[in-house]
């Protein structure tokens, strides 16, 4: 995704091994869509990484410094495909986990108001 025009994920490393059964699909991941992917990204700098008897992974890294790391072992290369494009569209930031349901920066003294209040 773009923040204020300029897309945040420029470096998506796509590792796996030539040898083991995991690895299946991203390796017919590489051989179809991976070129149209690179394509149709030329922002992005995708680099394919042998690593053997290893699981494979996507591995995104963002302007901000974060980096995400996505385990594809056994996926068919649509849905590999599939999570190439979230890395691409997501913004590089950490999830927050919320405490509460409702988020404000001034509670309510009386408490939060509920369609179940009876008088």
């Amino acid at each position: 995704m773009a923040l204020r025009g300029v897309w945040q994920l420029h470096k998506l490393i796509v590792s796996y091994c030539d040898w083991g059964g995991s690895s299946r699909g991203i390796r017919a991941f590489m051989e179809s869509q991976l070129p149209v992917f690179k394509e149709k990204n030329p922002q992005l700098e995708v680099v394919t990484e042998l690593i053997r008897g290893q699981h494979p992974h996507l591995k995104g890294f963002y302007k901000n410094k974060n980096q995400r790391v996505i385990c594809v072992k056994n996926m068919d290369p649509e849905d590999i495909f599939l999570h190439a494009s979230r890395l691409r569209n997501a913004l590089g930031r950490k999830v927050v986990k919320l405490r509460t349901r409702h988020v404000t920066k001034h509670p309510s003294v009386q408490g939060t108001w509920t369609t179940a209040m009876k008088c």
